[in-house]
């Protein structure tokens, strides 16, 4: 969408675009459509860095009030101050492990009048079956998989109470197209798109709408993490891990995901449900 400036444009000042639509500028100039979301209270896991905290950015660029979930508090209180920065808005924060039922348990409690959740908490390590032992596949699959399902039970549970909501589980892609390098990671993105696809077939009966975003290679933390223990399995050296990125594909940016999660959480995708929505350059079609 082509944007026309009007005047001087600030932090969360006005533009309008061409066809005659207003959006919103942030400080670090990008120029959001305006979706309907402002008012509306949104909830993200795993919020502190990468696609998390890009999520809860753009939604509180959008006019949302944000929740950020994540387990380090001094990361979280660099977060929020980053989006105060960028917004002027005020996001509340909580330092929580989602590995841990009692967790989600009090947050559903205190938060139960969310209107938007995002799932992005977890990070499955790469690796073949042999490379990760069963201690660390479980840990993994108690903060991702388990997590998503526990925070799905929980607040879809208090938004069909209220008769609407969306949940959007931020998954990857890694379950749409398994490899053996990360066998630990297919399994879980795979069970999470299926948990997906089961509860938003029908979700609307609820006034629920539960969808699933699969981002490919994304330039975040997460992704060198991957990347060099792929590297060290492959080529018997982690810090080689830069060789195995296409050159002529490049990894995707974390607002590539965040403006995907911003729309399917507005009522411009009011009829999408059910479904996982991939962002990964091709990847999964070649």
């Amino acid at each position: 969408m082509r944007c026309v400036r009007e005047g001087a444009a600030g932090a969360n000042a006005p533009v309008r675009a061409a066809n005659g639509r207003a959006g919103i500028r942030s400080a670090r100039g990008r120029v959001l459509v305006e979706l309907g979301l402002k008012g509306r209270r949104a909830l993200v896991t795993g919020a502190s860095k990468g696609i998390g905290l890009a999520v809860a950015r753009v939604l509180a660029t959008e006019g949302c009030t944000v929740h950020l979930v994540a387990r380090t508090a001094a990361d979280l209180a660099a977060a929020t101050a980053d989006i105060t920065a960028e917004t002027g808005t005020e996001p509340t924060c909580s330092a929580l492990d989602l590995a841990e039922s009692a967790s989600i348990d009090a947050l559903a409690t205190s938060h139960a009048d969310i209107d938007i959740l995002v799932n992005n908490a977890g990070a499955i390590p790469a690796g073949s079956l042999d490379a990760v032992d069963e201690a660390r596949w479980r840990a993994a699959w108690d903060l991702k998989v388990f997590g998503y399902i526990n925070m799905c039970r929980r607040f879809y549970a208090a938004m069909r109470e209220r008769g609407g909501g969306v949940i959007i589980n931020v998954i990857g892609a890694g379950g749409e197209k398994p490899t053996a390098a990360y066998a630990a990671g297919a399994g879980g993105n795979a069970a999470l798109m299926a948990l997906t696809r089961a509860l938003g077939a029908r979700s609307t009966l609820d006034g629920v709408r539960v969808v699933g975003v699969n981002p490919g290679l994304i330039e975040t933390e997460r992704l060198v993490t991957m990347q060099r223990a792929f590297a060290a399995e492959r080529l018997g050296d982690a810090e080689r891990w830069r060789e195995l990125l296409d050159a002529d594909f490049p990894p995707g940016k974390p607002e590539h995901i965040a403006d995907m999660v911003a729309f399917l959480a507005s009522d411009r995708s009011a009829n999408t449900t059910g479904t996982i929505v991939t962002i990964d350059g091709g990847l999964c079609a070649r």
